[in-house]
């Protein structure tokens, strides 16, 4: 049991932000510099750790419900980070220096706290984990991630179909603008085919897409009314890098990597060999076990404390946040990670 608490890092990202918050200063870069400067340098001391999980363990973790509280707590602790910044962006005069700190640690609460763990609960089987999910998603203006990703990034990976993969040698800033109006495109159309099976026209109560927009601009309208246009502008701007931190893991699980095209026309079933996969510890723990991404698309509805290591999967030279900050450079990432794509699939891009 003890050995389970490690999950608890994740809550260092919402601690490193209050700090942030709290002390200004050069302190409201601290998060930004733990998440993309200490992790990455822990990452490379910290040993990687393929083993998975006996029978016997499996057995017990899928049962315990501690690792489902450990994502609940997550809720509480990203909207009180939120709606304090806002407050406090509301009532006091900050130099630009200090509201770039703080809006760059409070995105990354919103992505790493927000949009993750939202998307672990958009995969669950109980409608109310769901709702959950999407309540997460909110704050970064996301909410049609529920609709894309579980309706067309789940069954489009790793295909020219897919705007959440990025092609070998499509750079990262390239595909934050692909894959942004990819999928938000993509979840109109899914909500559509949706309600088309469901025999409901557009203007429908089960029509999510809408209120999914309402909750959004509601949320935005509050902020501004109560709190006024300048405190909108750091929501605006926190829900941003909130989901442009989502998107740069997206780019990083699945770049370069294609499913064979059968002779029906069909592509081949998802295989552990279309997601890049990462033991690294650190990275594991912080973000949930998304970077075991292989058995994730594998089995969408294992939960996140009983995914697996496949030999099969490819396997990143780096940790999630450390691939990250590579990502953001284009010619360096290429050079690390083009050879490591298979050759058959570099040709069939």
């Amino acid at each position: 049991m003890m050995k389970d608490f490690k999950y608890l890092a994740a809550m260092t990202i919402p601690i490193a932000a209050v700090v942030s918050i709290y002390l200004k200063g050069f302190w409201s870069y601290l998060t930004p510099i733990y998440a993309f400067v200490i992790i990455p340098i822990l990452e490379l001391l910290v040993p990687q750790d393929p083993s998975n999980l006996t029978s016997e363990e499996r057995s017990s973790k899928s049962q315990n419900r501690f690792f489902d509280w450990v994502l609940y707590v997550n809720i509480p602790i990203v909207f009180s980070i939120l709606f304090y910044a806002l407050w406090d962006i509301s009532s006091h005069t900050y130099g630009v220096s200090e509201t770039i700190g703080m809006a760059l640690s409070v995105g990354i609460v919103l992505g790493v706290n927000g949009i993750n763990v939202g998307h672990e609960l958009g995969h669950r089987q109980s409608s109310n984990e769901r709702h959950l999910g999407k309540l997460l998603l909110l704050p970064s203006f996301y909410m049609h991630f529920y609709i894309e990703h579980n309706f067309g990034h789940h069954a489009n990976a790793a295909t020219k179909e897919d705007p959440a993969t990025a092609k070998y040698n499509q750079s990262l800033y390239s595909f934050w603008i692909t894959s942004i109006v990819g999928q938000y495109f993509s979840a109109w159309k899914l909500q559509s085919q949706i309600l088309k099976r469901e025999q409901k026209g557009f203007i429908s109560l089960k029509n999510d897409m809408l209120w999914y927009t309402l909750f959004q601009i509601c949320y935005a309208i509050l902020v501004y009314l109560f709190l006024g246009l300048n405190t909108l502008y750091f929501a605006l701007s926190v829900g941003l890098i909130g989901f442009l931190l989502l998107e740069t893991v997206n780019y990083i699980e699945h770049y370069g990597l294609v499913r064979k095209k059968l002779s029906s026309g069909r592509y081949e079933r998802v295989r552990e060999s279309h997601s890049w996969n990462s033991n690294h510890i650190i990275g594991r723990i912080v973000l949930y076990e998304l970077t075991r991404h292989s058995d994730h698309h594998y089995k969408s509805s294992k939960k996140y404390q009983l995914l697996d290591c496949h030999d099969s999967s490819p396997q990143m030279p780096y940790g999630y946040p450390t691939s990250m900050v590579l990502s953001f450079l284009p010619p360096l990432w290429f050079k690390i990670m083009n050879p490591r794509i298979p050759s058959e699939m570099k040709n069939a891009t």
